[in-house]
């Protein structure tokens, strides 16, 4: 990555950042828009990619508390800084129809703390969290801890701050992606480094049922945390693979806008193509194209014939009113074929 250009580093980054908000949402079964979330992404970078479609505050939050934990890493973690992420979290002070305390310790005014699944009345606890009134001590050794300048591979320190955060479970909900913002940071900090190239989040959310059962078999265990560690650094082997996934869609949006650079292309299918370029979610058709690039169905219909002609998109097999089209790719070189 260090060999890219800052233009490609930063396309790098903004991927990786919107896979990392995207995949650590859903691991707790929510669904961000992904160009909503790329967009606020790229605001707040400073980058200009175009077409920026308008986001709602809970994306923003999301965007807000993940930036705030990776860019601005050497600052200390506090209960005001908790606090906020977690008010950027739940902004409308709901978590669904459910009203939560925000922006403080949960006060457990409704029952213990625990996390459960299955139908009511036969539920299964997987783990009950400590009461509330022991959460101001938990969280002042946690912070101590976390914060203090002992020697301890960094790495490592992101395992365990991971684990004993969400052990400790001191909010109402969203308890799982403050952990995650928390180890973003303590990854971070043992890089040196606010660009990510890797997202640990992404990794987690294939192995969604895994990390569950890690996390309540640790959390029902003793204090030997080893096995919970071994998992931990195993997944962050695996999310560097990742990386090369990024790197190569990254290498291939450039080439391709290297190989058309002199290319005769309106702003709508400039937009559409960066569009495929980024990870398109299903399949183009024109009238996808009509409602992203806000145009009519007979613009769209010529913008795509053109792209056609020249052999930058092609038509896909089913016809009829199924249409769709691709980018014209050559799979075995992973090189666009110029009209």
């Amino acid at each position: 990555m260090e060999a890219l250009g800052f233009p490609l580093r930063n396309e790098a980054t903004l991927q990786t950042l919107t896979e990392e908000v995207i995949k650590s949402s859903e691991i707790e079964g929510e669904i961000l828009d992904r160009e909503q979330v790329r967009s606020s992404l790229a605001r707040r970078l400073g980058m200009d990619v175009g077409g920026l479609a308008a986001s709602d505050r809970h994306v923003e939050g999301v965007v807000e508390m993940i930036l705030d934990a990776t860019e601005k890493y050497d600052a200390p973690l506090t209960d005001e800084r908790l606090f906020s992420w977690h008010a950027a979290l739940f902004p409308t002070g709901r978590s669904g129809m459910r009203k939560i305390t925000v922006g403080a310790w949960r006060n457990d005014k409704t029952g213990p703390m625990q996390v459960v699944s299955g139908p009511i009345s036969r539920e299964r606890v997987h783990f009950q969290a400590p009461p509330a009134k022991q959460l101001k001590k938990e969280m002042k050794a946690f912070l101590a801890w976390y914060n203090d300048g002992k020697a301890l591979d960094p790495v490592l320190k992101a395992t365990i701050a991971h684990l004993w955060f969400v052990t400790i479970h001191p909010f109402d909900d969203g308890n799982g992606r403050i952990a995650r913002a928390i180890a973003d940071q303590a990854l971070a900090r043992s890089e040196r480094c606010a660009q990510r190239f890797y997202s640990m989040s992404a990794q987690i959310r294939k192995e969604r049922k895994a990390y569950y059962d890690m996390l309540e078999a640790t959390q029902k265990g003793d204090l030997d945390i080893t096995e919970w560690l071994l998992w931990f650094l195993a997944c962050l082997d695996r999310a560097f693979d990742g990386a090369e996934a990024i790197l190569a869609a990254v290498l291939t949006k450039a080439r391709f806008w290297e190989t058309h650079s002199a290319t005769p292309l309106n702003q709508r299918q400039r937009l559409m193509l960066n569009r495929l370029l980024d990870s398109f979610e299903g399949k183009l058709t024109s009238s996808k194209w009509a409602a992203i690039a806000k145009c009519s169905q007979d613009t769209a219909a010529r913008d795509i014939d053109d792209l056609i002609k020249r052999g930058i998109l092609t038509k896909d097999a089913a016809g009829g009113r199924s249409t769709s089209y691709s980018l014209a790719i050559d799979a075995d070189r992973q090189t666009f074929r110029q009209g």
